[in-house]
């Protein structure tokens, strides 16, 4: 440990923070992150929103994020932080701030991880006030807090543990993004251009809701899913229960990845099941829509809707498509919090085909989601590996002095 030396925040990094304002929100332009983004070193954008053109310089006057930044939140989600590495514009959000490491000094990534490390995290504890409201640690002090570091050489051995998880959660990641694409890609063939297996020997026919392939039916979303309004007091339950609130749900993500427990839940919630649809009702545009892949209960402010068995797979990819959300967007009651009725949404028509195809095209979705959830489960395996290491590696109880970082980097560059 006599390479492991207390310095200064001050003398490795320099410390920023945020407006203290909120812009007004667009639908597309440079990022507006938000501290929900920020969880335990992976930064989570769906979680975030935009800002417009106009509005960016103004909200990156004081700082814009760069390459190798960390991101953190001084209020309410104190010891959170992210590492920055994307090329794309962003601003950072209210209660953000960030730490700009002075290259030469630390490795850009490892102070993400020194910071998540439990000497600083205890750092953070020791400074944090309590107000009547939130909690906030107070940035204009920052410099001058300790940190515990290691030498550059040892700080890059640590770090080809770490990138090396961190990795393969990011190549599930996209494995993830790919199946659900893939998934989008086939309804998109099968339900809206109607090049189905054998489409060419089947003639387009009138029907309510215009041609339609000949033996389809035109229904309503109502006629193919259920609501399943069966409410319950966490309290009556397991602590360990499996809990989703809207913040848990991801944006444009079929495949669900994070939820707590009802342990931490206080007014009644609703019951789901494994393989219901929890569409978020509230701002709806967020498009908060996926797929359950525990049983356990949500908030109130989701939809649960349990499709049949055979028409699960068209029930899926419907109710989570662009042109369904942006109807229950179009469709919201509410100003400020608008909120989607079903009511409204369950008269959405669709084109049912017959039971042999719909099951047949239900197989092909269950099967991809299937493999997009098993690369969730196991990216969640990883995060408690890669959180179980961190504490350790930080703080020099593992040894990483006989790692031969040229074979790491070159099987990374090969990968």
């Amino acid at each position: 440990m006599s390479e492991w030396k207390t310095t200064r925040i001050r003398d490795v990094a320099e410390v920023y923070d945020g407006p203290h304002a909120t812009p007004k929100k667009v639908e597309k332009g440079p990022w507006y992150l938000s501290i929900s983004s920020l969880r335990r070193g992976q930064l989570d954008l769906s979680k975030s929103v935009h800002i417009s053109e106009v509005d960016f310089p103004k909200w990156t006057r004081r700082v814009a994020p760069q390459v190798g930044d960390t991101l953190f939140s001084y209020e309410t989600r104190l010891g959170q932080a992210a590492y920055w590495a994307l090329e794309a514009e962003a601003a950072l959000g209210r209660r953000m701030g960030l730490l700009r490491p002075k290259r030469g000094l630390i490795e850009p990534r490892y102070l993400c991880y020194a910071y998540l490390g439990p000497q600083f995290q205890e750092v953070i504890r020791q400074h944090t006030l309590s107000g009547a409201t939130v909690d906030r640690i107070p940035v204009g002090e920052m410099p001058n807090w300790p940190i515990l570091l290691p030498s550059l050489e040892t700080q890059r051995a640590v770090l080809s543990v770490l990138n090396s998880i961190d990795g393969l959660i990011e190549n599930n990641r996209r494995r993830i993004e790919v199946l659900e694409e893939m998934a989008r890609a086939i309804y998109r063939e099968w339900f809206v251009k109607f090049r189905f297996p054998g489409h060419q020997d089947v003639r387009l026919v009138d029907s309510s809701m215009g041609r339609i392939p000949e033996g389809w039916t035109a229904r309503t979303l109502n006629g193919i899913v259920s609501v399943q309004s069966a409410g319950v007091e966490p309290a009556s339950l397991s602590p360990e229960t499996p809990a989703i609130g809207l913040e848990h749900i991801p944006r444009r993500q079929i495949t669900l990845d994070n939820w707590g427990t009802a342990a931490n839940q206080g007014s009644r919630k609703s019951r789901f099941q494994r393989g219901d649809v929890l569409f978020g009702k509230i701002r709806p545009y967020f498009h908060k829509v996926s797929v359950a892949p525990v049983s356990g209960i949500c908030s109130t402010d989701a939809i649960v809707l349990r499709p049949d068995a055979v028409n699960w797979g068209q029930a899926v990819l419907t109710i989570s498509s662009d042109s369904f959300v942006v109807h229950a967007a179009q469709t919201s009651n509410g100003t400020k919090m608008p909120r989607a009725d079903w009511k409204v949404l369950g008269k959405w028509q669709v084109a049912v085909p017959p039971a042999e195809l719909a099951g047949e095209f239900t197989a092909l979705v269950r099967d991809q989601l299937a493999l997009a959830e098993t690369l969730m489960f196991e990216n969640r395996r990883l995060v408690e590996l890669r959180d179980r290491l961190l504490p350790k590696l930080v703080t020099g109880q593992i040894d990483v002095s006989g790692l031969n970082l040229e074979a790491a980097d070159a099987k990374e560059e090969a990968g």
